[in-house]
């Protein structure tokens, strides 16, 4: 098995914020992508690369509320308290051709892997019952696209000027973390740096935007 970095998450209060937060930050207006009607939200997209991409999520007010906890954790009071001061890094996602059996051999529970769509678009997503980030958003969500032309969707979106150069994540328990992503076999996604044991993990992306370098972390 093996899973691939797909796209960083980039949680905001209100889409609309997310959007003149990032444009004011990165020089680029990051597009609108479209509703999750399951989930009830929505979302913008740009693309990094032909194969990854960025994604700016937020509560979409129009949308009917969901059967179940909305994923990345949206309804959480503690993120939703964190999103009020601002848009920010959430978490990161890896796409994998077989989400069952990746799912399955997950040293942590990542969730059941979920049919969700976006206009055209369909995918399979492992979504906990609770709809909580995966280790706070330190470890990836797994998802597994479906389109039948097995070319990756990043390559039809807008490329506003914006890459990813780094993506590192700063945690403690750095031994128990790369054998989480050994056992999705997504240990050589991202960078693990580790930590003392008192510092609190965080997820850090280096980007590469009109602006210049952009420093994007879980922590601000």
């Amino acid at each position: 098995m093996q899973s691939f970095f797909d796209h960083l998450v980039i949680g905001a209060e209100t889409l609309e914020q997310g959007i003149q937060h990032f444009h004011q930050r990165f020089g680029a207006e990051i597009p609108y992508g479209g509703k999750h009607p399951q989930m009830g939200t929505h979302n913008c997209l740009t693309r990094l690369s032909e194969s990854t991409f960025l994604e700016i999520i937020a509560i979409d007010p129009e949308g009917n509320p969901p059967v179940q906890p909305r994923w990345f954790g949206l309804d959480d009071n503690h993120i939703k308290a964190s999103l009020a001061k601002g848009p920010h890094l959430l978490t990161w996602v890896v796409n994998t051709e077989d989400i069952t059996a990746v799912l399955a051999e997950a040293q942590v529970d990542s969730g059941l892997a979920q049919p969700i769509s976006r206009g055209e678009l369909r995918w399979y997503f492992g979504v906990p019952d609770d709809g909580r980030l995966l280790g706070g958003g330190m470890l990836p969500h797994i998802i597994s696209w479906q389109n039948t032309d097995k070319i990756h969707p990043a390559i039809n979106m807008k490329d506003t000027g914006i890459c990813l150069n780094a993506l590192k994540l700063y945690t403690p328990f750095a031994e128990w973390t790369e054998n989480h992503l050994e056992s999705i076999g997504a240990d050589s996604a991202i960078t693990v740096i580790p930590l003392d044991s008192q510092q609190p993990a965080y997820l850090e992306a280096e980007l590469n935007t009109p602006n210049g370098i952009q420093l994007l972390s879980s922590n601000e």
